[in-house]
Formats: structure tokens, C-alpha cells, sequence
């Protein structure tokens, strides 16, 4: 077990973070290529042999998932009050540490629960962002619809890393270099720009500023679940080939 005063090196530590993800059966290969990936690798290896020996992952976990659910309430109370987003913010800098933090403190202390860890981590993911989205989808920013075509996008794309986890015996962490961590900063730089100008003009219409970036997450989610299904069918197509 780690602890403030433990004489470990960050080379160690990385050793560590090698093994699989949290809830990923140690035999699954990890596959992260997101942009911010080795920074964000760095920092959460130093919280995590930095953290308090009575915070655990479970307790990090819970956090993702209250500050997830605040953040759709913040949304939710912009409807009266903008500044409620930068309350938003505050709630997704502290997703971020929960979400992020939870697995990488369980491979560095060696507490590794695969099966728990998977099913837990993925159904908090779930419930997160249903009330994330529900709040932006009753926060007047956002077409509602807009913000129920990304839920759904978001549910599908999971449930295809789901299945090519079991599958492929890859548990993908990011698609064409975005994960969940750029996803955060994008919406946390939406919110900041919501404050300043909530409405922007394009070819002579004025369009709310959310349901420009929406349409563009949800044709980019959309485009990327068309692609990751067709070259995961094409490849297990070729690796169980019917001899005849």
C-alpha cells in the first residue's frame, strides 16, 4: 500500500498503471490514445500516491457520480440563472478527478476487482450521463432533442466498447484520440463561451451556440460508431473464418 512517505518511484508507479483498467479482466489490453493521455496519465499516477489511505476507489467513484448528477443540476438551474454554469465547471473538474482517479488508485495500490470494477465503473458512466444530458437538455441552451441524440450516441458508442471489449479483448479508452477527458474539456470551454455569447450567427441565422457544437458531437459520435462497428465485424469476420 502506497502512503505520502512510501519511497516509490514515479517509474514504479507507471508499472503499475500498466496493468488493465479498473474492472478490466487483466488479460484485456487497454487501448488510450486520446490527446491528453500521457499528461493525464502523469497527474493521476502523482494524486494517486498522494492520496489518503482511507480514500479508496470506491469512494472516488461516488464522487464522479455525485458531481456528474450536480452538474446536470447546474445545467438544469441555467435556465434562471447562467452563472449556474460555472457551477458546471466546478462539477466536471471534480467528475474528472472521481472518474479518472478511481481506477488508477486501485492499480497502484494493487486492489484490483475486475469484474466489480467493470460493471460498477460502466453503469455510474451510464447513470452520469443520463442526468448530465438530461439537465442540458432542460437547461434552454440546447435543443432538447439535440441533447437526447447525444445520450443516445453516447449509450450506443458504450455499448460497442462493451462488446469489443468481451469480443476483441480490447477495452478502448478513446476514439480517434478523443476520450472523456477531451470531451470534458470541450464542454467545459462550451460553458465558458455560453456566458460570454449563447447565440452565434452563421449564414445569416442565429442559432444557439450548443445546438451548433451538439449537431457537430452528434455527427461525429455517429460517424465514429458507423466506422469502430464496421472494422470490428470486418476483423472478426476474417479471425472466425467457416472452413469449408
Amino acid at each position: 500500500m502506497l502512503n505520502r512517505s512510501a519511497s516509490i518511484t514515479y517509474h514504479t508507479i507507471t508499472d503499475f498503471s500498466e496493468q488493465a483498467a479498473p474492472g478490466v479482466p487483466l488479460e484485456m489490453r487497454r487501448v488510450q490514445e486520446s490527446w491528453v493521455a500521457d499528461l493525464e496519465k502523469w497527474a493521476l499516477l502523482l494524486l494517486a500516491a498522494r492520496t489518503p489511505q482511507w480514500i479508496n476507489s470506491d469512494h472516488l467513484t461516488v464522487l464522479g457520480l455525485v458531481a456528474q448528477i450536480a452538474a446536470g443540476g447546474c445545467f438544469a438551474l441555467a435556465r434562471w440563472n447562467k452563472y449556474a454554469l460555472l457551477g458546471v465547471i466546478a462539477c466536471l473538474a471534480l467528475n474528472w478527478l472521481g472518474d479518472s482517479l478511481d481506477g488508477t488508485l486501485a492499480r497502484v495500490r494493487r486492489r484490483l476487482r475486475p469484474r466489480y470494477g467493470f460493471y460498477v465503473d460502466h453503469m455510474v458512466d451510464s447513470f452520469g450521463a443520463l442526468a448530465l444530458m438530461g439537465g442540458l437538455a432542460l437547461s434552454g441552451y440546447i435543443h432538447p432533442w439535440i441533447a437526447v441524440g447525444l445520450l443516445v450516441a453516447f449509450l450506443m458508442l458504450s455499448i460497442q466498447s462493451y462488446l469489443a471489449t468481451h469480443a476483441l479483448g480490447e477495452f478502448r479508452l478513446s476514439f480517434w484520440r478523443f476520450g472523456p477527458t477531451e470531451l470534458r474539456i470541450l464542454l467545459i470551454a462550451g460553458n465558458v463561451a455560453l456566458l460570454w455569447k449563447p447565440r452565434v450567427h452563421f449564414l445569416g441565422h442565429c442559432y444557439k451556440l450548443f445546438d451548433g457544437g451538439g449537431v457537430i458531437g452528434l455527427a461525429g459520435m455517429a460517424l465514429m460508431l458507423i466506422c469502430f462497428t464496421a472494422e470490428n465485424t470486418i476483423r472478426l469476420y476474417r479471425e472466425e473464418r467457416i472452413t469449408r
